[in-house]
């Protein structure tokens, strides 16, 4: 026997089904709302021209640093590793830190540009293998190998990182643990938190070069002797100031 339904009655029913299925979505929102709140960085809590010590938001990594820590001058470099211009800066980096031995350091952090197939990947092993304390020597093999690995797919890509990790630690590293930081939780934070302050200070392509909140425009600095003419320039007047 057919049950009918009176249009009051039927709608009733779809008014009660409307308004249960709004709760409902409103609910579904503020929780999404809350999350994503919850996951936010409040980068107001940093200060983006002196180190930043591993925290919860950074997947508790550090700043990576070259040179002393304590340095009365701190270069604040934004790169990706499968940047050209970043391998081309990175020896003369090295170089200026070891030239003014104490007075200069160079705090790396992450900046990926999206067209770079293998730039996310190669910050990972990076961040993997500084969790081991090789951050400095990875960082200088992935610079100074980038064209064997820029362009090789997942496979390859993952064998020669692995290879440069038991290179640069010499065999004393734990090979399994850097497989597994790869992909980790805290190597994506610090990698996320890196990106989002570069963001917040409109990095405007990589390499960027910052001393106190200023960048260094070394866009017209062609030659490697005008690169350091402009840094030595820069880094003599903060130690002079």
């Amino acid at each position: 026997m057919k049950k009918n339904f009176s249009r009051s009655g039927f709608s009733k029913i779809a008014i009660v089904g409307i308004v249960l299925g709004a709760i409902a979505l409103g609910a579904m929102i503020v929780l999404a709302l809350n999350h994503k709140k919850a996951t936010e960085v409040d980068y107001s809590k940093y200060n983006f021209n002196e180190i930043i010590e591993g925290t919860e938001d950074n997947g508790n990594i550090s700043d990576h640093i070259k040179g002393n820590a304590d340095a009365p001058v701190k270069l604040f470099e934004y790169a990706d590793y499968q940047c050209p211009g970043c391998a081309t800066t990175n020896p003369r980096l090295n170089k200026l830190v070891e030239e003014y031995d104490g007075k200069l350091a160079v705090v790396y952090r992450n900046f990926l540009l999206s067209y770079h197939q293998n730039g996310t990947a190669a910050a990972s092993a990076a961040e993997a293998a500084a969790l081991q304390g090789y951050w400095k020597p990875y960082a200088d093999k992935l610079f100074a190998n980038q064209s064997s690995w820029e362009y090789a797919d997942a496979s390859d890509r993952t064998a020669i990182f692995i290879d440069y990790f038991e290179k640069v630690t010499e065999g004393k590293g734990d090979v399994e643990k850097f497989k597994n930081d790869m992909g980790s939780a805290n190597v994506k934070k610090k990698i996320d938190f890196d990106m989002g302050i570069g963001k917040k200070i409109d990095v405007p392509g990589t390499p960027a070069i910052y001393l106190d909140g200023e960048w260094i425009d070394f866009s017209n600095a062609g030659t490697e002797e005008k690169f350091y003419e402009l840094l030595r320039k820069k880094i003599d007047a903060k130690l002079n100031s």
